[in-house]
């Protein structure tokens, strides 16, 4: 078993959420919180309708546009809550009353979103891949689906997205929770992207919505006015007080993105972590990954061992070299090691060694 959450010892976060954050930003985060900006007061106690705050939002969107490099037509919003809230809200927003929308299952997530959707509308499955992302070749959108969706990268199953397709029958929604600002994106393709800030950006509770500005109003009547894409728009993003903390830190993680190389750089250092652990798993018999190898996921690396019993062994010794939070998703079991922004390269390659420590002493025991 993983030690105790209150044992002292420093630890290397492989967690699913939330991320460890940069060193740097971390000290930026501290000192805000002391006092931002020579203000006289923290950043947890600005006004979000005054010029301090709105700054920090303009600057951080301004960064965002930069690294995506976000094309006209597109609006970014910045809302509370996180991903799993967007399963409702993105039918809600984008379906019209008897309007149908398809989706394509490829894990976890997919089918949360599919389960989410089908209560408000109707859902197709437009194709279903289990371990692997099934070819678009073979996706059957209806004529008549207002969008597709499809979930970038299952945290819970391991598979990803390497590329995205071009849609001429719908325009492609997508959750990239766990895959937004890793690589370089083709944001023409999507109509809209969502995505939670906790994994790649910082802190929970902001999730980011990027959509075409002809994809607004296309919803129901009725929404509740901080749910409501349109209105969240036309009020930039503040009909409601935003979730200002986490907003402040995601701002600071796209400047250190920036200061970093961009995102090719961010997928360079995402090949070179995720290479490190599929190394590991393929040299030895110990370790098994059920996932299609084109489509392997460079974020969420999902494992299980050959001889299950060996688990709890193997998390009680990794929690003891300080390789915390390895244990697999509750709904999937095994093991399962994320890789996000943050992540140093030395982080990956400590538990890969440890990995293949644990695969030579268990090399028996198959």
């Amino acid at each position: 078993m993983e030690q105790h959450c209150s044992e002292p010892r420093q630890r290397l976060s492989f967690a699913g959420g939330a991320s460890a954050l940069p060193p740097e930003v971390l000290a930026e985060v501290r000192d805000a919180i002391g006092e931002w900006n020579g203000c006289g007061q923290s950043i947890l106690e600005l006004a979000f309708t005054e010029h301090d705050f709105t700054a920090i939002q303009e600057e951080a969107e301004a960064d965002l546009r930069a690294l995506l490099a976000l094309p006209g037509g597109y609006r970014v919003l910045f809302l509370a809550g996180g991903a799993f809230a967007q399963f409702r809200l993105v039918p809600l927003n984008l379906l019209a009353a008897g309007d149908g929308a398809a989706y394509v299952d490829t894990g976890l997530w997919s089918q949360r979103a599919i389960e989410e959707a089908a209560c408000l509308s109707r859902v197709t499955i437009a194709a279903r891949g289990r371990n692997h992302v099934p070819p678009v070749a073979t996706w059957d959108i209806p004529a008549d689906a207002a969008y597709c969706h499809i979930t970038g990268n299952e945290t819970a199953d391991g598979v990803q997205f390497h590329q995205f397709p071009t849609l001429a029958r719908a325009p492609l929604v997508a959750d990239l929770t766990a895959d937004l600002l890793t690589a370089p994106l083709t944001v023409e393709r999507f109509g809209l992207i969502y995505a939670s800030a906790q994994k790649n950006l910082g802190a929970a509770g902001l999730t980011l919505v990027i959509l075409r500005e002809d994809l607004l109003g296309k919803g129901r009547e009725g929404i509740p006015a901080p749910l409501d894409y349109a209105r969240q728009a036309a009020a930039a993003s503040r009909v409601n007080t935003p979730p200002m903390f986490a907003l402040f830190v995601a701002g600071r993680m796209l400047k250190w993105l920036r200061r970093q190389g961009g995102l090719e750089a961010a997928a360079e250092r995402c090949r070179e972590r995720s290479d490190l652990l599929y190394a590991a798993i393929t040299a030895s018999d110990l370790y098994r990954c059920p996932v299609a190898a084109p489509d392997r996921s460079q974020i969420s690396v999902c494992f299980h061992l050959a001889n299950p019993a060996l688990e709890p062994e193997f998390l009680a010794q990794a929690a003891r070299r300080g390789l915390w939070y390895l244990r697999g998703h509750p709904a999937r079991g095994g093991l399962r090691a994320c890789l996000y922004n943050a992540m140093p390269l030395a982080t990956a390659a400590a538990l890969a060694d440890f990995m293949a420590e644990f695969a030579h002493t268990h090399r028996h025991d198959i």
